[in-house]
């Protein structure tokens, strides 16, 4: 019989190595915070998200600052999950994290982020994703194709040879090419009348409400 510690231990030494390589691209601007006396009269900072990343391998370069996570990887960071085949990250002088996702032949990149205040839902797939942290976007890029869901239900789609999403705007830009998801090489967007969003998150809130107060 095989004893259980020796199956959990290349999940908890690759666990180690994720912890390791998270704390390693904390944001500079968030250890500096920590070390300087906080003001009274000074809004405090944002709290950065925790960042997990699941992979069958990972390879580390702590002279480059670079990690390249393969093999079923699964990021999450605070609401954004991204899966992919291959995830390159690397962070810059300034503290800059910048990331690259790809996917196998026949599969696509997958980003989700989360909107609770507004039940919305944001999902994103292309053969290839770039994220820029110094930005806050993400670039899906080849047969790219992002949905916004409020309520679960389907109400804008953009389909394009690249779309980018900015997480902390929730605006979206789009250019066509000849390897869009959308015919002749266009950019295809569907909008949903505003007033029909806006129901839905009314009636999303009342059944939230009704919820609570059972």
């Amino acid at each position: 019989m095989t004893d259980l510690r020796t199956l959990l231990a290349p999940t908890t030494r690759l666990l180690g190595a994720v912890l390791l390589t998270a704390s390693v691209f904390a944001p500079v601007h968030a250890q500096d915070a920590a070390a300087k006396p906080a003001s009274s009269k000074a809004a405090a900072p944002a709290e950065e998200p925790s960042t997990l990343i699941l992979s069958d391998t990972l390879h580390y370069d702590d002279v480059k600052k670079q990690s390249v996570f393969t093999g079923n990887v699964n990021m999450t960071r605070g609401l954004m999950t991204l899966t992919s085949d291959t995830l390159e990250m690397h962070e810059d002088a300034q503290g800059g994290q910048f990331g690259t996702a790809t996917a196998n032949k026949g599969k696509v990149v997958t980003i989700r982020q989360e909107r609770p205040d507004t039940f919305e839902l944001i999902e994103g797939k292309g053969l290839r994703a770039e994220y820029d942290g110094t930005k806050s976007t993400f670039d899906l890029i080849g047969q790219a194709v992002v949905v916004r869901y409020v309520c679960g239900k389907p109400f804008d789609t953009i389909r394009g040879e690249r779309v980018r999403y900015n997480e902390k705007t929730g605006t979206y830009e789009a250019q066509g090419g000849p390897n869009s998801a959308a015919a002749g090489g266009r950019v295809r967007s569907v909008a949903e009348p505003r007033a029909k969003s806006d129901a839905a998150v009314a009636e999303c809130r009342k059944q939230q409400a009704a919820k609570k107060g059972r």
